[in-house]
Formats: structure tokens, C-alpha cells, sequence
């Protein structure tokens, strides 16, 4: 596989691009709208936390990328990229007009010999997500089997007469590393072990795959973003936050597929590739996290402009129609990158899996396999960092410090463990009846540094504040003798050692379960302070 003497130009025009032509995936992501942001949250935890793919979460939750979100549902977000477009003209400055003609065609320098014989990355990962599903419902299955047909003598098992394809790939004979006719000539299958064969299979399978990524990506840069019909419908910040770094990580991409191919041209059988990977670590980190943090304001603004935009919508359906888009649409081209990060740790584990432990291969395996694992836990971060900056700046129209001392709310590191209302109890004595106990209403705000304490207006749309505490240096729960003093059972004290005008006060709460009571004082107790009372 040698590099391609003419640099690969993508222009307005269409590319040329032959492929598999597969029937529409469409059924096969559909799923029920759950919000976009917990579902890549969900997702990037499941595989950085497990050495194993968690197939059903993983699969309900990357799903959802692709469906329109409810516009009803998505909370009012003023200061995010999202609002912000909203409020830019969609007539263009001369200046930027200028800047854009400017802009030079995007290039790559490297095509791969296979792309186009591999299908679209689309289909790959869809049919491997279908063949782990399967292989999780046969192992169950063959659970249950084998509780019933305990202590009966087993078959004996037949030696393979082939290796399987990996999924997704057996749609060409480059799909397979026996199909090779450098693989044939030598006749390798013959002189090699099974177990070897195997491990080039899986070694294989990371470049045939990165191939298929490379061909999506080209598809998602080169039709889409770089359609001047399409850049005509947007202003410039919409187009931004709708495509993101894609371009930089398709050439990272191609960087990473170059180094793989050119190995393999080096020796068909192939004794390493987990260096390759550590080289372009860095490179992944500066792509990845970047696009998957933007993917929570990306997957708002698509759903937004396809229902209020009718140019961007004609204009996208109309480029979905292009053959090289084999029936995907747009947003299976946005949702590349999350599918490539998260499935790279996979096929890693499965080469390593397949990999002699006394191979020098075996020491970077693992370090590649940590390194991409640490990428999905940073972008899982971020997006958890982006997440708790939207609550709280929705969270801060809603808040009225009225006669209370204010605090600025939104401040890094900040965010939110439970919010939640209580019923504040008031104890008085009267001589001749005994003690009585009135209540209010009272909400509580339970930041992981900050305790607020207010009453909610009459329509319930803001939260007055009374008093609040810096927690958990400043917060105190106790339990009470409910009994004795004639209390619910699910009261308990809570103590501000030093509250918004430097006292301490102590108030009596009552939740409406023992459950709920139990919470709370779990939440305001369990956080050690760092700082003296």
C-alpha cells in the first residue's frame, strides 16, 4: 500500500467515491429520545470503567445520537454556542464573505488502496455492534445450557477450518488479512499456527476499520462541510459548532491509517502495532476531546436548524441523496469520531487478547489500551464539565437572593448533587396544650461547595433564598429523639455552623419518606470538610 503521488482535494464539487452500497440503517438506530448529553456521558463511562464492552447501555445510549431531539425538551441555554447562533443574522458580513473565500480547499495527501473497497464506517459499526449484541445473547444462552446439562459429558470440540471475518468487514476479500495476495503467495496459511492467523485477523482489523472511518470521514468533510450550498444556509458560528474540529481529525486520521498500511507494507505478518497507536496518542487527545465535548451543543443545534431552518433542511436532504452517502445522513457522519474513540479501546483489547504474552507487543498494547482509555475518561469529563455549567446557568435565572447577602453561583468546579423540597418544622410550647409543630415549605440546593436554603414562589418558577452555608466546611446533621419531642420520624436537625451573616443557626427538616431522610443525611454528612469550622 504506497502513498498516492496526487494529493486527495476536496472542493464543492462532488466527490467521486465508489463503495459498498448497504440498504439504510435507519431501523437499526432508532430508539426512544433520550436526552443526547447523558446518552455520550453514558457511554464514554461504560467503556473507559470496563475492560469489556457493555453492549445493552452502550447501544441504548449512542443510539439516541441519531434522532431529532424534542425542541420542547431542551432547557434554555442563553450563553451556549446554540443560543448564540440563534441570535446571529443569517445574512453573512462582507468580511466574513471575504474570510471564506480565502479559505483553501481542504487537502489530504494520503488515500488508502482499500477505501474503496471497504464499506462506510456507518456500516461497520452497526454490524459490529449487532454481532457483540448477538455474542452476549449466545453466551447467556449457552449459560443456561450448561446449568442444564450439568454433568454430562461434553463434545468434543471440532478444530476451525477457517478464521471468521471481523464483523462488518466481509463484504471484500481486503476485508481479511488471508485474503491478501501477499498472504496467498507465501501460503501462509498453511506454515502459520491458528492462534497466529488469529492475531493478524485482529491486528487487521484495526486498519481495514481506521479505513473505513477514513472513507466516512472524507464523505462528512467533502460533501458536507465543505459544500458551499450547505455554507450558504448557516451563518458562520452555526457552521462551527455543527462541524468542529471534523477536519483535523480526519487528517489525524489519515496520519494514523498511513503508519498502520505502511507497516503492514513492511511485512504482511505483522509483530506490533501498539506503538503505532502510542505515536498518535497525542493527536487523539487533540481531536477527540475537543469534538466529543462539542457534540452535546452539536446534536442540540442539528435538531434546532432542521426544524426551524427549512433552507439548511432542503439543502441537507438534498446532499443525503449523493450515492457516496449510501443512504447514511448527516448526523451518522457528525456522530463518527464518538463511535471511533470508544470502538479503538475495543479492537485494542482484542489484539492483545490474541497476542502472545511473550511478544514485546504485549507492553505496548496495554500502555495504547491506557492511553485511549484515558481519553474517553477526559472526554467524558469535559462533557460532564459542560453539563454542570448549562444547570447552573439555568439554575441562576431561577434564583433570587432578595435580602440575602448574594453569591456568584456560576464559578469553575461548581455543580449540583440533589435539589429537592423538605418541610421545615417549628416547635412551640404552650402551657396548657402541650407542644405543637407547624410547617413550610422549604427547598434545598445541594451544591458540592455550597448549601442553599429557599422558598419557591408562588408559581414555583424561582427559588427566593434564605440562607445558605459553604459546604461542607459550615454544615451539620443531626439526629433527633422524634419520639420524645413529638416529631415525624423522618425529621432530623440540620446546623449551619456559620451561615450568610457569619452565625450559627440550626433548623428542624422533615422529609416525606424515610428513604428521602436517609438520603439527605447521607448527602449533607458523607462530604469531609477541607477547611476548618
Amino acid at each position: 500500500m504506497t502513498n498516492n503521488k496526487n494529493p486527495v482535494v476536496w472542493e464543492s464539487a462532488r466527490p467521486k467515491m465508489d463503495g459498498y452500497h448497504a440498504k439504510t440503517n435507519t431501523e437499526l438506530c432508532q430508539a426512544p429520545e433520550y436526552g443526547a448529553i447523558p446518552g455520550i456521558a453514558e457511554a464514554l463511562r461504560s467503556v473507559a470503567r470496563s475492560d469489556s464492552w457493555s453492549l445493552q447501555d452502550v447501544f441504548l445510549h449512542t443510539a439516541p445520537l441519531f434522532t431529532t431531539v424534542d425542541q420542547k425538551a431542551l432547557p434554555s441555554r442563553p450563553d451556549s454556542p446554540v443560543q448564540d447562533c440563534g441570535r446571529v443574522e443569517d445574512k453573512r458580513s462582507t468580511e466574513d464573505s471575504q474570510e471564506e473565500t480565502k479559505e483553501e480547499p481542504f487537502q489530504l495527501k494520503y488515500e488508502s488502496k482499500c477505501i474503496k473497497t471497504v464499506p462506510l464506517y456507518q456500516e461497520y459499526w452497526i454490524k459490529c455492534m449487532k454481532a457483540d449484541l448477538h455474542k452476549v445473547q449466545h453466551k447467556r444462552l449457552a449459560d443456561v445450557v450448561s446449568l442444564g446439562l450439568a454433568g454430562l459429558p461434553s463434545p468434543r470440540a471440532s478444530s476451525p477450518t477457517s478464521v471468521s471475518s471481523p464483523p462488518g468487514l466481509n463484504v471484500s476479500p481486503y476485508a481479511l488479512w488471508q485474503e491478501q495476495p501477499e498472504v496467498k503467495r507465501r501460503r501462509l496459511l498453511h506454515s502459520l499456527p491458528t492462534s497466529d492467523i488469529r492475531h493478524q485477523e485482529a491486528i487487521f482489523e484495526l486498519i481495514v476499520s481506521e479505513t473505513s472511518y477514513q472513507k466516512s470521514l472524507r464523505v462528512a468533510v467533502g460533501l458536507f462541510q465543505s459544500s458551499t450550498e450547505l455554507k450558504a444556509t448557516l451563518p458562520p458560528l452555526q457552521t462551527h459548532v455543527l462541524f468542529s474540529n471534523l477536519k483535523e481529525v480526519c487528517k489525524v486520521s489519515e496520519g494514523f491509517l498511513l503508519d498502520l498500511e505502511t507497516r503492514l507494507g513492511q511485512n504482511v505478518v505483522m509483530s506490533k502495532v501498539g506503538d503505532i497507536v502510542l505515536n498518535h496518542r497525542s493527536a487523539f487527545r487533540r481531536v477527540y476531546v475537543p469534538y466529543v465535548t462539542n457534540m452535546m451543543y452539536q446534536e442540540a443545534l442539528i435538531a434546532k436548524l432542521l426544524l426551524e431552518n427549512k433552507r439548511f433542511a432542503l439543502t441537507v436532504k438534498k446532499l443525503e441523496k449523493d450515492p457516496v452517502c449510501q443512504r447514511q445522513t448527516l448526523k451518522s457522519f457528525l456522530v463518527l469520531p464518538f463511535q471511533r474513540i470508544t470502538r479503538l479501546k475495543l479492537i485494542l483489547e482484542n489484539i492483545l487478547k490474541r497476542t502472545d504474552e511473550r511478544s514485546a507487543d504485549v507492553s505496548y498494547l496495554k500502555q495504547a489500551i491506557e492511553a485511549v482509555r484515558e481519553i474517553v475518561v477526559e472526554c467524558d469529563n469535559s462533557v460532564q464539565r459542560m453539563k454542570r455549567t448549562e444547570e447552573l446557568v439555568s439554575l441562576g435565572k431561577l434564583v433570587d437572593f432578595g435580602n440575602v447577602k448574594s453569591v456568584p453561583l456560576i464559578i469553575s468546579g461548581r455543580y449540583l448533587i440533589r435539589a429537592g423540597g423538605l418541610k421545615k418544622l417549628t416547635v412551640k410550647s404552650h402551657l396548657t396544650s402541650g407542644p405543637t409543630v407547624s410547617s413550610t415549605d422549604i427547598y434545598l440546593h445541594l451544591f458540592n461547595d455550597l448549601l442553599l436554603l429557599s422558598l419557591k414562589t408562588l408559581h414555583g418558577q424561582r427559588f427566593n433564598v434564605q440562607d445558605y452555608a459553604t459546604f461542607p466546611a459550615h454544615v451539620r446533621v443531626e439526629e433527633l429523639k422524634t419520639q420524645m419531642l413529638g416529631l415525624p420520624s423522618e425529621a432530623f436537625l440540620l446546623r449551619l455552623t456559620q451561615n450568610h451573616s457569619k452565625t450559627a443557626t440550626a433548623i428542624i427538616l422533615a422529609a416525606q419518606t424515610r428513604l428521602e431522610r436517609e438520603t439527605w443525611i447521607q448527602l449533607l454528612s458523607s462530604q469531609k470538610s477541607t477547611s476548618g469550622v
